[in-house]
C-alpha cells in the first residue's frame, strides 16, 4: 500500500473520531438537558414589560391600585394604570376591547355578557375582597343611629320620588327637615347592588338624588349637607370617617348592626355587605404575558393589601380557588342566572369548577 492510501486512511480515521466525539457531547448536553430541573409555568416572568389597561369600579380601584403600585416596584418594566369609569362604564370599554382587566363590584349583568360576546370577547372572572355598603348621614344629625331595611326602600325605592321629601316622613318622630340624598351613579355596581338589595330590583330608585361615580365626590356632598342621606363602599367611609356619621342597619330582625370587617366576614351585616371582582380579557391572557403575572401578584397579595386599604379580605381557600380558575382559563361568570349575591357563597361557587 502507498503512503498515499495511509495518508488517506490517516484523514479518515481523524474525521470519524471528531464525528464520534461530536456526537457524544451533543448526545451529554441533550442528556443533562433533559435531566435538568424544568421552569415552573410562572418562573422568569420578571423579564415581562408592557402595559396593562385596567377601568371600571372605583369601589374596587384602591385595591387594583394598592396592589398595581406594589406590582410595578417588582416589575418596573409594567404599567398598570387604573380609571374609575364604574363597574358598568368599566364593562363598557371592556367589552369592546380596549382595556385588559375591569374592575367591578357586582357581578357582570346579562347585557354585558351579550355586549362581549358580540365582540368576540371572553373573559375570567375572578373575585377578590369583599365590601360593605356603608349608609352616612352628615355628622350634625343626632337623630338617626339605625334604619330599617323597609325604611331606607321607603326613601329610595322609585314611587318615593318627589314625595318622602322631609325626614318626617321616614319614621315618626324623626323631625320636620328636608331630606337631600346622595349616592353613586347608574353606572355604578354600588348603585346596582344597592337597589337589588334594598329595593328589590336592580337598578330601580328614585331619580332625584345627587349621583356621582366618584365616591370622593359623594363624600364631600355628605360632609357638607347637614340634611344628607347617602351611600357608598365602607373603605370610603373608613378613609373619611372624621367627616361623616356612620347608620347601623336593621335588616328586619331587630338588631341594628353597623358594617365593619367582623360583620361583614361574618355575614351579620345584611343585606349590604357584597364580593368585588376583576374580569381578565381571556385573549389578551395569551398575548401579554405581564397580565399573568399582575394577576398571580394580586392573587397572593390581595388579602393583605385588601384589608390596608380598607376592605376584608377572602379567605385563603377563595383566592387558592381563584388562581385554579384563572390557571385552568375558566370563562365565563359563576353568577349566570343567579341574579343577586345577597347570601351567595363564593366558595360553593367556585369549588363546583374543581
Amino acid at each position: 500500500m502507498g503512503f498515499g492510501m495511509l495518508g488517506a486512511d490517516k484523514n479518515l480515521e481523524d474525521k470519524l473520531m471528531l464525528r464520534n466525539i461530536f456526537i457524544t457531547l451533543l448526545a451529554l448536553g441533550l442528556f443533562l438537558s433533559a435531566c435538568a430541573p424544568q421552569p415552573a409555568p410562572n418562573q422568569g416572568v420578571q423579564g415581562v414589560e408592557g402595559t396593562i389597561l385596567v377601568d371600571g369600579s372605583s369601589t374596587v380601584a384602591p385595591i387594583t391600585a394598592a396592589v398595581a403600585e406594589e406590582f410595578q416596584a417588582e416589575f418596573p418594566e409594567v404599567r398598570v394604570p387604573v380609571g374609575i369609569s364604574g363597574t358598568g362604564g368599566g364593562f363598557k370599554k371592556f367589552c369592546i376591547g380596549e382595556t385588559d382587566i375591569s374592575d367591578a363590584s357586582r357581578p357582570i349583568k346579562p347585557s354585558e355578557v351579550e355586549l362581549c360576546a358580540q365582540n368576540g370577547i371572553e373573559y375570567v372572572e375572578l373575585p377578590v375582597a369583599f365590601d360593605g355598603l356603608a349608609v352616612m348621614v352628615n355628622p350634625a344629625n343626632d337623630f338617626v343611629s339605625c334604619l330599617t331595611v323597609d325604611e331606607l326602600k321607603k326613601i329610595w325605592s322609585p314611587e318615593a320620588e318627589g314625595v318622602i321629601t322631609n325626614w318626617s316622613q321616614v319614621r315618626a318622630g324623626f323631625p320636620d327637615q328636608p331630606l337631600a340624598l346622595y349616592g353613586p351613579g347608574t353606572d355604578s355596581g354600588t348603585y346596582d347592588y344597592f337597589t337589588e338589595a334594598i329595593v328589590g330590583e336592580e337598578g330601580a330608585s328614585r331619580g332625584d338624588f345627587l349621583p356621582s361615580e366618584d365616591d370622593n365626590v359623594l363624600v364631600q356632598g355628605i360632609a357638607g349637607d347637614a340634611n344628607a342621606l347617602g351611600f357608598f363602599g365602607l373603605a370610603y367611609y373608613e378613609e373619611n370617617k372624621d367627616k361623616l356619621k356612620l347608620v347601623a342597619i336593621d335588616n328586619g330582625d331587630g338588631n341594628c348592626v353597623l358594617p365593619s370587617t367582623e360583620t361583614v366576614a361574618s355575614g351579620t351585616y345584611q343585606p349590604l355587605s357584597r364580593p368585588l371582582f376583576i374580569y381578565v380579557n381571556r385573549e389578551r391572557i395569551d398575548q401579554k404575558d405581564e397580565i399573568s403575572a399582575f394577576v398571580k401578584f394580586y392573587l397572593e397579595n390581595a388579602g393583605k393589601l385588601s384589608a390596608e386599604v380598607g376592605y376584608i379580605p377572602l379567605t385563603d381557600e377563595i383566592y387558592a380557588l381563584a388562581q385554579q380558575r384563572y390557571d385552568k382559563r375558566v370563562t365565563g361568570s359563576i353568577f349566570e342566572g343567579l341574579g343577586s349575591t345577597v347570601g351567595v357563597s363564593l366558595e360553593d361557587l367556585l369549588a363546583k369548577e374543581k
